[in-house]
């Protein structure tokens, strides 16, 4: 392998709680109770589909610009304080940094917050190309943001890894040629089984994340 491209929510961070806890209050606070199959439908999705995905389904007056900045809002001060890595997953990372693998992250949160989460754990510069959905404006049922950092990384779609909790990304990135390892997260713990199919490898944790090059996937 060429590159090593990451996922932040549910892959490196374990932050899809905080998300869980922002749809319960932002719809709560509009009458709303969150219905169990909301957060399935948008966990592909960007920042922007999300947003009007949301507005449509209730029939809200918020416009997309105003939803997205209350639920960033929401999520400040979790992931510049609160949020946590995965397991094992810093070590992992600096490791490979240490090695001189090219780093990338893709990924659908916002640039604001993939900033300040990776500034708070000191792995910012660990990374020479960080990618987001609302650069490619679509979700990651399409492979356009991991096709994306692989060419701002200067390689090929086959030379790249690719670390993703969600079903959908995980689908997605192999339809674009790249080797994925698919990473536990209890979000997603119902798709495991399909994950586990598809992907190339599967973790629990980073400590038995795999270390690869361009002549060795043991």
């Amino acid at each position: 392998m060429k590159a090593y491209i990451f996922d932040l929510d549910g892959t490196l961070f374990d932050s899809l709680d905080v998300w869980h806890k922002i749809d319960i209050d932002f719809l709560q606070k509009r009458g709303i109770a969150v219905p169990p199959d909301y957060y399935k439908e948008i966990t592909a999705m960007t920042f922007n589909e999300s947003a009007d995905y949301t507005i449509r389904r209730f029939g809200l007056s918020d416009s997309i610009d105003g939803l997205k900045q209350e639920w960033i809002d929401m999520a400040e001060y979790a992931y510049g304080h609160t949020v946590q890595m995965k397991p094992y997953a810093k070590e992992y990372i600096t490791m490979l940094k240490d090695r001189g693998e090219k780093l990338a992250i893709a990924t659908s949160l916002f640039s604001n917050l993939t900033d300040l989460s990776l500034r708070k754990h000191g792995i910012y510069d660990y990374f020479k190309v960080i990618c987001t959905t609302e650069e490619t404006g679509c979700g990651k049922s399409r492979p356009d943001v991991f096709l994306l950092t692989a060419k701002k990384l200067g390689v090929e779609p086959c030379d790249c890894i690719v670390f993703e909790d969600i079903y959908e990304a995980v689908k997605s990135a192999k339809s674009a040629g790249m080797t994925v390892c698919g990473v536990f997260d209890k979000s997603s713990q119902n798709d495991w089984e399909q994950i586990k199919k598809i992907a190339d490898y599967s973790i629990i944790d980073f400590k038995n994340a795999p270390f690869l090059t361009s002549n060795n996937r043991s």
